[in-house]
């Protein structure tokens, strides 16, 4: 037996000791990590505060716990547990038993509370390091700040001090009860007498104190109170739950002077009968109370009694959400456009988008991604000053995808040491297609060709969104950089990525870390060698600030010849007093259904601002956190907290700044609040009477929410164009619109929120109804069938609403797929202006066949008409291209043949120039 219980003890010591170096090690190698990438100040300062709290709330309970559990056995030290007795197993040694399993649950409950209180670091913090937001609640007249940063810790505290007492009267109760101390034979007034009585009295005097502190902090949580017609205190959580918890923690204290008056009395009655008179308030005030103010009172007369509260609701939502500073302005729709005005209008028509993500990004996977271990995950929206002006353009970072490698190449050396990186982008513009219904590209291939003035001049991925391995690099081995003809490319990674390995000690480390012993004993590394790990971006910025929330899709941008990764970071609380939760918004599941939206909120989350700017250099993987808000009291504590962190606006260069953009996911959560809360009358806003929700659209046989988009295009009464991210609004159960709303992400406008109410007595058709028009339009749906019915799959794209010169104009894109390929061609434009509705080839075609053409005399045939010939060896080439994209087809390789019919597209191009030059580059 005793030799069973030291080999017991080996093995948890063993154990233990192995999770503690396990920690260590771990902690060791993340230091190295935060100091490479200039964020030590961070790392520290956060696991400083944790440890401390970890330990300090540790010592709290072990002490406060075993402090009660040792006086209850001081004071019942004559008296023996009567388990023991009545088992028949009592002896000397018996004794220690109690205390051991005392230690024992004591130790337990106290490594519980302080795991459970990880969050606390930040709670105290906030605390230590409050910002003022210069907003009083209406009902304390507290700031804001009071409830973000002050609330939360004495509400932390009270828990503490509650679940402190009740553990300890748990313990004490035990030690009392077996060792008969406690006895109802006595009669219940002489239930616990002596020491056992003081000690149990001033316990539930503290815990009473506890109760009453919480009826105290329980007065602010009415801000939040979900009860009434709006989210906030409304009347009768004001006129009576408020005064319920005045009494109830009034009457909470006189118990704990029962409590602690009954250490004169030889009885328990006192305590006992003001226990009885205390439930009974609790039910009657607490409950009834409040019931029947609500019933008899504000009922009846509903409207008259919450109109003030809902006022504080709207305002304050609208202060949470930073949707007071929304711009309304009129928009009247008078259709009254015509071929000059579309030629004036020309910025706005070039850069409607033709090209829906979801089909482009199968398009660029088929024709780009060019070998299998190459992957676009994504396709993003961005906008560049080009040879023909401010343009907009679709892109896509090509990444390494190690899973696709085939399975007899998967070695330890190849995963670690040879596939370390993705390689260049692709982008087109928004709007160009070539013959063949392909994209037209400015930038393709590997490495990197573009056809415009813009240049990758370092086009290799080691950070991404879906890079999600460890790599080495400065070892004795080169890296695979990309596929050639005659032999791979290689390469040597000299960026400042990475955390360096110079020494033995820093191998072991990390094969501990990682739990993989081919670190230590591989012959590939040197002085030089690297370690680059939590390689995706979002993973990367959470690991840094796990404080932030960030944006579902980051962004890549070429800057100044580097691939920049662009991820939008928020700060949010649940704490804004009378701000509603977009949670409870009405169509709140359907219309962020499919997206992750949980990842930037949380459940109760009704305060958010897009604050800070997070840039990745996907070769260096340093990221840097911008300030894009400085007006953000929550972003001004964190910093105060980590100065080290953030870096201010002026520090943005110009050439970066120029690619930030107002972020989707934000604009959904305003746009999906506003909805509601741009009734500013309470009668309105009571009634619902002008609820507004997302349109309805269809997308591939699906009805689905119609989501904002970016265009370019010059906003009424503006001067120039700007990108600018917009969504229509449909009132609720309706499908005509009723509005627009607008965010600018140009220069000093950056930020900006526009709405264009249309007139509420005039009929402007919303994106369903114009679905609606398409699909009854003869000609359309005949040749949408009849392409079905040869084997083509029809995928309409997303209906876009352009608003321009005081009209609306309808653009939706049509793609044809192969019923067995992956290959989506764009085919055709459907636009509809006024009452008239056309599907041509093109968008020029398409705005021709409504506004007519702006040449009135009709296209002449370049080779007739000139009497210029056409060079045969053009038609050649042609051809050529032709039967190449045809085997290439017949095999499969959809790389070739997308590069062929690219080729194909140029050479037409040229051949329909009237003296068959080579077409200039966009």
């Amino acid at each position: 037996m005793k030799y069973s219980s030291v080999s017991n003890l080996i093995v948890i010591a063993l154990f233990l000791g192995f999770i503690s170096a396990s920690s260590l090690v771990h902690v060791l190698t993340e230091s190295w990590w935060f100091e490479a990438v200039g964020f030590s100040q961070v790392f520290w300062t956060r696991l400083t505060w944790q440890v401390g709290l970890w330990f300090g709330l540790l010592g709290l309970y072990l002490v406060v716990l075993l402090g009660n559990y040792f006086w209850a056995m001081h004071l019942t030290r004559h008296r023996i547990f009567r388990v023991l007795v009545e088992s028949g197993r009592w002896n000397p040694r018996s004794e220690a038993l109690p205390n051991v399993v005392a230690i024992a649950l004591a130790l337990f409950l106290s490594f519980t509370a302080a795991t459970t209180s990880g969050s606390a670091w930040e709670t105290v913090l906030q605390y230590l390091n409050p910002s003022s937001f210069a907003i009083q609640d209406p009902i304390y007249q507290q700031d804001v700040g009071f409830y973000l940063f002050r609330l939360p810790l004495y509400q932390w505290l009270q828990q503490v001090v509650l679940s402190l007492g009740l553990w300890s009267l748990v313990l004490a109760v035990a030690v009392y009860s077996l060792k008969g101390e406690l006895s109802i034979g006595r009669g219940w007034q002489h239930l616990v007498t002596g020491g056992a009585k003081i000690h149990l009295s001033l316990l539930l005097a503290a815990i009473a104190l506890a109760v009453a502190a919480g009826f105290w902090l329980e007065r602010y949580e009415l801000l939040y109170s979900a009860d009434g017609v709006v989210y906030g205190a409304g009347f009768t959580d004001i006129h009576a739950r408020l005064s319920a918890y005045w009494f109830m923690g009034i009457s909470t204290l006189v118990l704990a002077a029962l409590f602690i008056g009954s250490l004169w009395q030889r009885s328990v009655t006192l305590p006992v009968f003001g226990m009885g008179v205390y439930v009974l308030a609790l039910v009657l005030v607490s409950g009834l109370y409040p019931w029947f103010q609500q019933e008899f009172i504000v009922k009846p007369n509903e409207l008259t009694k919450e109109a003030p509260y809902i006022a504080h609701s709207i305002d304050l939502t609208r202060k949470a959400y930073n949707l007071e500073t929304v711009e309304r302005q009129d928009y009247l729709v008078e259709n009254q456009l015509d071929q000059a005005a579309i030629a004036a209008k020309q910025s706005t028509l070039q850069n409607i988008r033709l090209w829906d993500y979801r089909p482009l990004l199968s398009t660029y996977q088929q024709l780009q991604e060019i070998r299998l271990y190459y992957r676009f995950s994504d396709v993003d929206v961005d906008r560049y000053t080009l040879d023909e002006g401010y343009q907009q353009v679709m892109l896509a970072a090509r990444e390494l995808d190690y899973s696709r490698v085939p399975t007899e190449a998967k070695t330890w050396v190849n995963q670690r040491l040879k596939y370390t990186h993705g390689f260049g982008a692709v982008m087109s513009p928004v709007n160009r297609v070539t013959r063949n219904g392909m994209p037209e590209f400015l930038i393709q291939d590997i490495p990197p060709v573009s056809n415009t003035s813009l240049e990758i001049t370092q086009p290799r991925l080691y950070y991404g969104e879906t890079t999600d391995s460890y790599i080495f690099t400065g070892t004795s081995t080169d890296e695979f950089d990309y596929p050639r003809s005659e032999e791979n490319a290689a390469n040597r990674y000299d960026g400042l990525g990475g955390v360096p390995m110079p020494t033995w000690f820093h191998r072991l480390a990390y094969a501990l870390d990682l739990g993989n012993f081919t670190v230590l004993i591989s012959n590939y590394f040197t002085p030089e060698s690297r370690i680059l790990y939590h390689r995706p971006i979002l993973e990367r910025v959470r690991q840094i600030a796990p404080f932030l929330r960030y944006d579902n899709d980051p962004y890549i941008s070429i800057v100044d010849g580097r691939l920049q990764w662009i991820i939008d970071a928020y700060t949010i609380s649940d704490r804004f007093p009378y701000s509603a939760p977009v949670a409870s918004s009405p169509d709140f599941i359907q219309a962020f259904q499919g997206s992750n939206i949980s990842q930037v909120l949380q459940s109760n989350t009704n305060y958010i601002r897009n604050s800070v700017k997070v840039v990745i250099d996907a070769y260096d993987g340093v990221p840097q956190f911008y300030v894009v808000d400085d007006q953000d009291p929550l972003l001004n504590t964190y910093r105060q907290i980590f100065p080290n962190l953030f870096r201010d606006r002026d520090q943005i260069p110009e050439t970066l700044q120029a690619h930030f953009r107002y972020p989707v996911d934000l604009f959904k959560i305003q746009s999906q609040m506003y909805a509601v809360y741009h009734m500013s009358n309470p009668e309105e806003f009571y009634n619902r009477e002008d609820v507004w929700r997302f349109p309805l659209e269809i997308y591939e046989g699906r009805q689905e929410v119609m989501e904002p988009y970016y265009v370019i295009m010059g906003l009424p009464g503006g001067d120039r164009p700007e990108f600018t991210l917009i969504l229509p609004f449909t009132p609720t159960n309706r499908d005509n619109m009723i509005a627009w709303m607008a965010a600018r992400s140009d220069g000093s406008n950056y930020g900006k929120l526009l709405l264009y109410e249309f007139p509420k007595q005039e009929l402007i058709y919303g994106p369903r109804q114009i679905e609606a028009r398409i699909d009854q339009d003869p000609d359309i749906s005949q040749q949408l069938t009849l392409w079905s019915q040869e084997g083509s799959r029809v995928i309409r794209g997303d209906l876009l609403v352009i608003p321009i010169q005081q009209s609306l104009l309808y653009v939706e894109p049509v793609y044809l797929r192969a019923e067995q390929g992956e290959l989506p061609e764009l085919r055709r434009v459907i636009i509809s202006y006024g009452d008239r509705t056309v599907m041509e080839p093109s968008l020029d075609e398409a705005i021709a066949a409504i506004f007519g053409s702006p040449d009135p005399s009709a296209p002449r045939d370049p080779g007739a008409a000139t009497g210029i010939p056409v060079p045969p060896a053009l038609v050649e080439d042609a051809l050529t291209a032709y039967q190449n994209a045809q085997n290439a087809l017949q095999q499969g390789d959809w790389a070739s043949y997308g590069r062929y019919q690219q080729e194909l597209g140029d050479l037409l191009e040229r051949l329909n120039q009237p003296s068959g030059e080579p077409v200039p580059t966009p």
